[in-house]
């Protein structure tokens, strides 16, 4: 009864979003670069937390916003959706599927040579506890540094039997995996998104790289982000939904707590697989996706100048060819030395094709309609020109509040649209031109973007990287968002508070443990007001 109660307000609730539209099209309401063209994305987000299903929401939300800017024809918005919308998205984003296809084939391929039973095995004679579990997951995610995506799918991967085995929610490790991967992103200076901020800044007069490196002291939600993760687990101070599943993974060990679920598919394993036989691979993978990334960059010479500069490369590289460029050539030698190593077979080794494609399908699926989501809003309805306008029209005056200003729209922003690096893209240059390049304040201002931009798109339904972390821990994705939630706005509070306070010190130190100090002291608290502490499974304790 309650859910096709939940059903029917949700059907009633969708339908009222689109008559909405309708009216307001039809009244001549100007919707292009007004507050209008934010309302398809945030439609599509309440939704999605309102019904638990992520297709129908972010589907209504394109709908919506083709509606908005169709003016009035009926035929224009059912070409705005579908090509506006799909073709344009999967256009765009055609090698970030060829990426995550690859990378899926790669995962089957380690898990049906033994690789990741065998990593499974010694796992469970070094790392005995659950919070042994997450913390394995934690330092993972800090050593893959090179990009989200890749963090997300492989950590996911090489750790899912792990935590599975310590009775860790799926809820739980997925937030582990989208906790450390773009902040983690976010504080390396070779990374994809330094390399994209980077970008962003040309034009300004200054050093992309050298405004991202000074402004990674200040970067307050990715610093504090780890400080809260290593709180709630060394602690085991889990809080809000996110403690109804651990508890459940604990006591009942049932990973996921709902009805829905995401199982990790059977295969028949190789008995003979070794630990090596993981590590190689991620390893390799790594490194020619490294290698792939500056080639595409012109450090080899493709462009002479960029040639021999690593920094420099990295950051003209283009990810949307230089990973799937890398994957590829890292799938052809790890087929090659799985047969060498005689884990499998070659016919083994091709039926591994469809199964990593099937496994991404979600991704790729969610993936498509938020992107679709997103070029409609930005480019249709003009959500950035409007946003663009705010910021400038908010700057006179507020002076050194205006890091936490900064930091605020840019959660508004990414969590609208799904996209950090859209959102790098809108303030970048905006918050180059609101201070002096002499002024400490440049990258301070600097930082509450990015780090707004991050939070913004770690929280967000349609983001990208949420979406990647889900299919990495094979979480129910709208469960991943729903839990993560309350851990992410806990941590964006303090940052809010921390860039009030880092207009007048400025010191960046201070600012942190200050910030440390509040979470711990908030943590500590709810402990002990809700008296809920997540405990070992008797199985895994010394």
């Amino acid at each position: 009864m309650k859910k096709n109660r939940t059903s029917l307000i949700s059907l009633l609730v969708a339908a009222a979003s689109i008559i909405t539209a309708i009216i307001v099209t039809a009244a001549g309401v100007e919707t292009h670069a007004t507050f209008w063209a934010l309302v398809p994305p945030i439609a599509a987000i309440g939704l999605a937390l309102l019904t638990k299903e992520v297709y129908s929401s972010l589907f209504i939300g394109i709908v919506i916003g083709a509606i908005f800017a169709c003016n009035g024809s009926f035929p224009t918005a059912v070409d705005y959706v579908v090509s506006n919308g799909f073709i344009t998205a999967i256009s765009d984003t055609s090698g970030i599927f060829l990426f995550l296809v690859i990378l899926g084939v790669i995962v089957a391929l380690i898990t049906k040579a033994g690789g990741s039973a065998a990593f499974g095995r010694w796992a469970a004679t070094h790392i005995k506890t659950r919070v042994g579990a997450q913390l394995a997951t934690f330092a993972l995610g800090i050593l893959i540094f090179i990009d989200d995506y890749f963090n997300c799918l492989t950590v996911g991967s090489v750790m899912l039997p792990v935590t599975d085995g310590h009775r860790v929610s799926r809820a739980k490790l997925s937030y582990l995996i989208d906790a450390t991967a773009a902040p983690i992103c976010m504080i390396a200076p070779i990374s994809s998104w330094a390399a994209a901020v980077a970008t962003y800044s040309e034009g300004t007069g200054m050093s992309g790289i050298r405004l991202f490196v000074k402004a990674i002291p200040y970067n307050f939600y990715s610093l504090l982000t780890f400080v809260f993760i290593l709180a709630i687990v060394l602690m085991k101070a889990d809080f809000g939904p996110m403690a109804k599943h651990e508890k459940n993974a604990v006591e009942k060990g049932d990973l996921f707590s709902t009805e829905e679920r995401v199982e990790t598919p059977d295969m028949s394993v190789n008995p003979k697989g070794r630990v090596p036989d993981l590590v190689l691979p991620i390893v390799a993978l790594i490194a020619i996706s490294v290698f792939a990334l500056i080639y595409t960059g012109g450090f080899f010479g493709t462009d002479p100048e960029y040639a021999g500069k690593f920094v420099e490369a990295f950051s003209n590289t283009d990810v949307n060819v230089g990973l799937p460029w890398g994957a590829l050539l890292a799938l052809i030698l790890i087929v090659a030395y799985l047969i060498c190593r005689k884990l499998i077979n070659f016919k083994d080794a091709m039926a591994c094709i469809p199964q990593g494609f099937i496994a991404m399908v979600p991704a790729i699926t969610i993936l498509t309609m938020a992107t679709s989501l997103k070029n409609i809003s930005n480019d249709l309805l003009g959500s950035a020109s409007y946003v663009e306008a705010l910021m400038k029209n908010a700057a006179p005056g507020l002076a050194k509040f205006l890091p936490a200003v900064i930091f605020l729209v840019a959660c508004l922003l990414a969590f609208a649209t799904g996209t950090s690096w859209g959102t790098f893209g809108i303030l970048i240059p905006i918050v180059c031109n609101m201070f002096d390049p002499s002024n400490p304040l440049l990258y301070i201002g600097m930082s509450a973007c990015l780090a707004g931009a991050v939070c913004g798109d770690h929280c967000s339904p349609i983001s990208d990287t949420t979406i990647m972390s889900s299919a990495g821990a094979r979480c129910v994705h709208v469960l991943h968002v729903s839990t993560q939630l309350p851990y992410v706005l806990s941590v964006a509070a303090v940052s809010f508070i921390c860039f009030i306070a880092a207009g007048f010190i400025q010191n960046a130190i201070i600012c942190l443990l200050f910030g440390t100090i509040m979470i711990l002291a908030a943590l500590f608290f709810l402990r002990l007001i809700l008296k809920t502490t997540t405990e070992e499974p008797k199985s895994n304790k010394n």
